[in-house]
């Protein structure tokens, strides 16, 4: 979701420039061919092991590769299916401020679908596992965390997208988390309204969205969605 009162700088982070090698290798090679062992990739790529676990996440999310154990395993090319293709003809477009603008504008624009549709199909354990990432949130306001704070948002719509029946609205959604989510690192006050003051109003939406689909409340959660969409200033970042 939007929030407003922070901007994304537009910096590339080490995992997606890694995950954008690693892509750019798979791209050349045939569908199930072995790309090579995660030690392998990590030293092409020259990043630490938690940024290439990061890469890793990105690329499997984006059905790029396959992980498989074993002496005989590693990375190896994903059969792609049309919806990952797509996808992908999506991602290509991520590496310019325009695009990531675009990518959140049609975010924007499925978040309804995808958190209504979270009514249906949210089981105990999702609630709870929403519910820890609004205490996250929680916890980085308490602190001022700005970058906590959208991580534990991004997570949080992750998982409510997670759960949703329909495999293409699920893909395209998570891809459009992903690119955004791969270029913001820093955020700043805007300076109409505190920081602190955005970050415990949306804190509080998204606790009261969790509890209404908790509830199984599709009016209120349709509300709260069309509130979650409001944004007073369109520079903004999730």
């Amino acid at each position: 979701m939007t929030m407003s009162g922070v901007v994304g700088d537009g910096t590339v982070t080490r995992a997606e420039l890694a995950a954008q090698r690693i892509a750019e290798r798979a791209r050349t090679a045939a569908s199930g061919a072995r790309l090579g062992t995660k030690s392998e990739l990590r030293q092409l790529c020259g990043v630490s092991v938690g940024t290439f676990n990061e890469a890793l996440r990105l690329l499997q999310s984006r059905g790029v590769v396959a992980v498989r154990p074993g002496p005989r395993g590693g990375l190896f090319v994903a059969e792609q299916s049309p919806i990952v293709r797509l996808g992908n003809s999506v991602l290509a477009l991520d590496a310019d401020a325009a695009s990531v603008a675009d990518a959140v504008r049609i975010r924007d624009a499925l978040d309804p679908l995808v958190t209504i549709d979270a009514v249906d199909h949210s089981s105990p354990v999702a609630v709870a596992r929403y519910r820890e990432q609004v205490a996250a949130m929680r916890a980085a306001t308490e602190a001022l965390d700005a970058v906590g704070f959208l991580r534990a948002n991004w997570r949080l719509h992750t998982l409510i997208a997670e759960v949703n029946p329909s495999p293409m609205l699920r893909s395209i959604y998570t891809t459009l988390l992903d690119i955004v989510e791969g270029h913001t690192i820093a955020v700043r006050a805007v300076e109409e309204q505190p920081l602190a003051e955005v970050m415990q109003e949306r804190c509080q939406l998204h606790a009261d969205l969790v509890e209404a689909i908790a509830a199984g409340d599709a009016d209120e959660v349709a509300r709260l969605a069309a509130a979650h969409s409001v944004k007073p200033n369109r520079d903004t970042d999730r």
